[in-house]
């Protein structure tokens, strides 16, 4: 006689059961996480337009103090002849950054420059790019982050 072997209907159920109860508490604690994934995101994104602007100043500071243009990796920069920081355009600092994939950028009507993250209104959640007013201001970079909600780019 061969006996046979295996995992009985009973033992099966009992363990998708214990599964079932086990995700049920592990689902919302990860349900969170891509909110707060893009608040990580936008800070970072705040630092990158503030460590381009620099080094596009920079640039046209080694150029020479006013250059209406710079080139950074190949790509031509259009520069603020009065402040020396790149211009608030899709042509000045949306260049610095190359690329935007996931993000979403445009002109302020007003003046100033808005990126925002894919899947979070941009309202609560932006870095906005405004020039100095004079010779040498650096822009004024603000990140806008909805921290009523713990922190999360909803």
């Amino acid at each position: 006689m061969r006996r046979q072997s295996g995992f009985t209907l009973i033992e099966l159920i009992t363990v998708i059961v214990i599964l079932g109860i086990l995700s049920a508490f592990a689902l919302p604690r990860f349900a969170g996480l891509e909110s707060q994934a893009r608040s990580a995101s936008i800070d970072g994104l705040g630092g990158s337009v503030r460590s381009g602007a620099a080094l596009a100043h920079a640039v046209w500071l080694a150029n020479g103090n006013s250059p209406t243009t710079i080139t950074m990796e190949g790509v031509t920069v259009d520069m603020d002849a009065t402040t020396g920081y790149p211009d608030d355009t899709d042509t000045g600092i949306r260049r610095v950054l190359q690329t935007l994939d996931g993000y979403t950028a445009g002109a302020v009507t007003g003046g100033g420059y808005e990126f925002g993250v894919d899947g979070a209104t941009t309202a609560s959640c932006n870095v906005n790019y405004s020039l100095g007013g004079a010779a040498g201001v650096p822009p004024t970079v603000t990140v806008t982050n909805d921290r009523n909600n713990s922190g999360d780019c909803s």
